[in-house]
């Protein structure tokens, strides 16, 4: 009888799962929770809920769980629900260029599974949540073009496989943390258009696997760290609108190693004359649809 029992039960469950297209009623109920939020009848592409999820834009389902969610340009406006964080094992999160607005949920920081977070070009407000540092497995974070306040967690310098950080054109104030310069895997930091002030930490020269570091368009001042002449890998280095005191430090660096390079510190540009500079001013913005296989 007890044998009986246990094998409806386990039929039941199964049952249950492939009904909704191979993931559990939970994860499906805040698959549901985002299209209703975003109004999701009015998406460029938008979801039957009558059909399995897996048959759903976007939704890549992988062993009765959600790995992937893409809705790129998909116009979704409103905000992101709280249970967003119940997709446990979620490893890419692209929702950029849409219209979302709200502040993050508290609860992102509960995808620990999480590689690729992409939402920018996005009306997202208010702070970074401080918890970020639990998101360990995370390579990309992208929210650039928001309107993201506060200051830059420093819990950001517990993510060791980030290979892209860009939070450039937000309202972001404050300094810049040092524990960036924990993030030894990282090949882009974009941080243009903010509010940011202080001095570059010398922390920052620890990047060794840094290409493109884009600080223009903020209130940095002070000295360019001497540390930056360990920056051997950088190809993109743009500094200019800020408030430096003296470039010496630019001095430490290889002048052949930039495709490009602004800085308003004029004396410097003979030494770079020989490079056909592309002086792209958003060389950090990406405006196609990634696809991240981290």
């Amino acid at each position: 009888m007890k044998r009986t029992s246990i094998l409806c039960f386990l039929i039941l469950c199964t049952t249950a799962v492939l009904s909704y297209g191979n993931v559990t009623a939970k994860e499906k109920a805040a698959l549901m929770d985002l299209y209703h939020n975003t109004k999701g009848e009015s998406w460029k592409v938008s979801w039957d809920l009558n059909t399995p999820v897996d048959s759903w834009k976007g939704v890549e389902v992988k062993d009765g769980h959600v790995v992937g969610l893409n809705l790129f340009m998909n116009n979704l406006n409103g905000i992101l629900p709280e249970s967003i964080g119940k997709l446990k094992h979620l490893t890419h999160l692209n929702l950029a260029f849409n219209s979302i607005t709200g502040v993050l949920p508290k609860d992102i920081v509960k995808l620990q599974n999480l590689k690729v977070l992409r939402l920018e070009m996005n009306r997202i407000k208010g702070a970074l949540p401080t918890g970020i540092g639990q998101l360990k497995e995370l390579r990309v974070f992208s929210m650039f073009n928001n309107f993201l306040s506060g200051s830059i967690p420093p819990t950001f310098g517990e993510l060791k496989h980030l290979k892209e950080l860009n939070l450039s054109s937000n309202n972001l104030k404050g300094i810049i943390p040092k524990s960036i310069g924990n993030l030894t895997k990282l090949e882009a930091l974009g941080l243009f258009e903010n509010s940011l002030e202080g001095t570059i930490p010398e922390e920052m020269g620890n990047l060794s696997q840094l290409k493109e570091l884009v600080l223009a368009n903020n209130q940095l001042g002070g000295e360019i760290p001497s540390e930056f002449g360990q920056l051997a890998s950088l190809k993109i280095l743009q500094l200019q609108n800020n408030r430096f005191n003296s470039y010496k430090g630019l001095q430490e660096m290889d002048t052949r190693q930039f495709l490009v390079f602004d800085t308003d510190e004029k004396s410097l540009n003979p030494k770079f004359n020989e490079i056909q500079l592309q002086r792209t001013r958003m060389a950090d913005t990406k405006f196609e649809d990634v696809d991240d296989n981290e």
